[in-house]
């Protein structure tokens, strides 16, 4: 059976195949079968993002589709970016480095530094169906940038009761407890009572 991811994103395509390991399950991307799709996420929930994506995907190619969207909130700041994370600045094409300083920035002189990563996961069946599964790895902001690993707010994200960022973690660390990791085991859980 296979089973298509639906992103361009390379690391995600990694981190999926990792996780759902399903002996009888082939992990494709749009590029393995010539799809190129540009979804837009007019969603207000990760959930609403993942499902737009998933579901664009699985009427485009015919294939079971798994899309996750996911991104970071903060206590202090209502919420936010949540899901404009990656337009927390307001344009698409800034770097994360200005993404980070513009959360920074909001949060100068700010105490309650408590922050959360979610991820959520939606696999589309052609017949209807949907599955989906949600992780959150729970921290803090630090004051500064730190590490070179990760991306997106990686380098000032401290995973709670550890004194690294994501950024300063090798993948494997990072990905063993990161809110995509938790999202997807539980996915795969969902998954594996009907295909493994």
């Amino acid at each position: 059976m296979k089973v298509l991811v639906a992103s361009n994103n390379a690391g995600k395509l990694r981190e999926f195949k990792k996780i759902l390991n399903f002996k009888n399950i082939e992990i494709l991307c749009p590029e393995d079968i010539g799809i190129y799709l540009d979804v837009e996420e007019s969603g207000k929930s990760f959930e609403e993002n993942a499902f737009i994506k998933a579901e664009a995907f699985c009427k485009a190619s015919g294939m079971i589709s798994i899309a996750d969207d996911s991104g970071l909130c903060v206590e202090a700041l209502n919420g936010e970016p949540g899901v404009q994370s990656a337009r927390y600045t307001g344009r698409h094409s800034d770097s994360d480095d200005d993404r980070i300083e513009f959360l920074l920035c909001k949060l100068n002189g700010e105490k309650n530094r408590k922050a959360k990563f979610v991820s959520h996961v939606c696999a589309v069946f052609p017949d209807g169906r949907r599955i989906d599964a949600e992780g959150e790895l729970f921290g803090q902001i630090g004051f500064e940038m730190r590490g070179s690993g990760g991306f997106g707010y990686d380098s000032v994200f401290l995973p709670q009761g550890g004194e690294r960022t994501l950024a300063e973690m090798t993948l494997d660390e990072k990905n063993s407890i990161s809110h995509r990791k938790r999202a997807l085991d539980k996915l795969r859980n969902k998954l594996g009572d009907v295909y493994a």
